[in-house]
This record gives C-alpha cells, sequence and structure tokens, in this order.
C-alpha cells in the first residue's frame, strides 16, 4: 500500500484510538479504554509499516529470515511492519570507484603503472545484499583485479605490428575493460555504467630507456616518410626532363643527378648550393 491511501488509514487507526481512550477517562467504561488502548498498539504496530522511499533509493525487505521483495519506487508506502527489524537500505545512485595506481608487467614484460576508474550502480537489490558479503568492497577488489589482467593482457605499445595496444587503442582497451568487469560484478548484481583509464605510464625504472626508443621511433618514421617523398619527388624531376626534351641524360649523369636530389630532399639542413663552372663531367 503506497501514498496518500496508507496514511490516511494509519492517522484514522490513530484518531479511532484516541476518541475511544478519550471517552474511557470521560466515564464511558474500562472496557471502552481498554479497547481504545487495544487500538492505539494496533496503530502504533501498523505505523512500523510505513517507509519512506528517497529517489534513487530502496528498501530490501526480509521477514523471518526470507526475501519478501525490494521497495524501490519513491513515495511513503506501507509494508509488512514485522520486516522493520530486518530492512537493509540500498542506494541506487551511480557511483564510482577510483582504483589507485598499481605497478604490473604489460604482455611484453615491461613494468607499467595504471589506474581506472569505474561508473557502477547496483541493479539487482537482492544480489547485492546476499550474493556478496560487502558489494561496495566487492567492487573495489574485482575492479583492481580487472585492470591488472588487462594491462597482462595487452603491450603498453605494439611496435611490430597493428595489434592492439594500451596507449594506441584507447576505445578497444576501454571496452575489454568494461566488458570483464560486467561479468566479474554480474554475480553483485552491479551495472558497469562505464570505464576509462585515468593513468597509463611507464614505471619509473624504464620511463627514460622507453622515452628514448619512442624517440627513436618517431624519428625512423619521419625519416622513411622523407625518404618516401624524395623518392617520388626524384621520379617525377626525371620523367619530366625526359618528357620536355630541355636536357638528354645518359644514365651517368642521371645517377648524378638522383644522388644530388636526394641529398637535398633527405637532408636535415638546408644545402649549400654549389655553381659548377665548368662541364657536366667535371
Amino acid at each position: 500500500m503506497r501514498g496518500g491511501p496508507a496514511a490516511a488509514i494509519g492517522a484514522g487507526w490513530l484518531l479511532a484510538a484516541a476518541g475511544l481512550i478519550a471517552a474511557g477517562a470521560a466515564g464511558a467504561g474500562v472496557a471502552v479504554a481498554v479497547i481504545g488502548i487495544a487500538v492505539a498498539g494496533v496503530a502504533v504496530l501498523a505505523g512500523a509499516g510505513f517507509v519512506v522511499v528517497q529517489p534513487n533509493d530502496s528498501r530490501v525487505l526480509i521477514l523471518f529470515g526470507r526475501y519478501t521483495g525490494t521497495l524501490a519506487e519513491p513515495g511513503l508506502s506501507w509494508v509488512n511492519p514485522f520486516t522493520l527489524p530486518w530492512r537493509i537500505r540500498v542506494s541506487l545512485r551511480v557511483r564510482s570507484f577510483q582504483s589507485q595506481r598499481i605497478k604490473v608487467n604489460d604482455s611484453s614484460g615491461n613494468p607499467i603503472e595504471i589506474a581506472a576508474v569505474v561508473v557502477w550502480r547496483v541493479a539487482d537489490t537482492a544480489r547485492a545484499v546476499f550474493d556478496v558479503q560487502d558489494f561496495e568492497e566487492f567492487v573495489a577488489i574485482q575492479a583492481e583485479t580487472a585492470v591488472r589482467h588487462l594491462a597482462s593482457r595487452y603491450p603498453y605499445d605494439d611496435y611490430d605490428s597493428n595489434g592492439v595496444s594500451l596507449r594506441g587503442n584507447a576505445d578497444e582497451v576501454r571496452d575489454a575493460l568494461q566488458g570483464e568487469l560486467a561479468a566479474r560484478l554480474e554475480a553483485a548484481g552491479v551495472e558497469v555504467v562505464e570505464t576509462r583509464l585515468t593513468h597509463l605510464a611507464y614505471a619509473p625504472e624504464i620511463a627514460e630507456v622507453m622515452l628514448r626508443r619512442q624517440q627513436a621511433e618517431a624519428i625512423l618514421a619521419a625519416r622513411r616518410t622523407m625518404v618516401q617523398g624524395a623518392v617520388s619527388l626524384v621520379h617525377m624531376a626525371l620523367a619530366q626532363l625526359a618528357d620536355s626534351d630541355l636536357v638528354e641524360l645518359d644514365p651517368e649523369r642521371k645517377a648524378a643527378m638522383v644522388s644530388n636530389l636526394m641529398v637535398v630532399l633527405s637532408g636535415d639542413h638546408s644545402p649549400t648550393p654549389v655553381i659548377n663552372t665548368g662541364t657536366l663531367y667535371s
């Protein structure tokens, strides 16, 4: 029973009890007073069944060791008053857990530091209360376990192939963490709303070495791009010279031109021009 009708019935019982007790005290008889006291006792007992539930809140109802249901609708409700000693409040609000920075080896064996935040809420109050000892502690332990397992599944960086890495594939890693956590927390009736990594770095003892490696990889990639562009430009220059009949280049002069263009286009610094005042072969 919920809302206004429940409150009206409770108020009616209390008014009836008060009227009977007052009549007994006025001389209507001891029996009337006793009936009034009995009615008052019933009214008090019935009043113990009133429960006020706030939005995004719930009450788990237990009657003599038996689960009888969960009251989750906000407002004033009336339930079995004998559930009063065993009513358990469970919040249905969205909560977040921030894990500590933990050190773990990635799939390549490199020590890294990683941390994550987990946004969650209770979806099944019966499981949260009865299937685990403490569902909040259960969420914390399972979240850290899932983060450790996630870090051991993927490398921090994937240098050799186009596989999934912790740093390069944030969306895939987030989905993998959320899927694993959802499976782990299902037993506690907890729904995982969102997960994301909040910290990811190499451990201090190898951070400097791995930074030099990343710099070397970046330099190599830049050099590869420069060489590919230089080869394309040289090929285009030779093709245009051959089509224009501006000059005829024998293989030796073509080789010299290719060498000079590659040096100019692939160098780190601007070239210093040298004017040849002799023949093409001097």
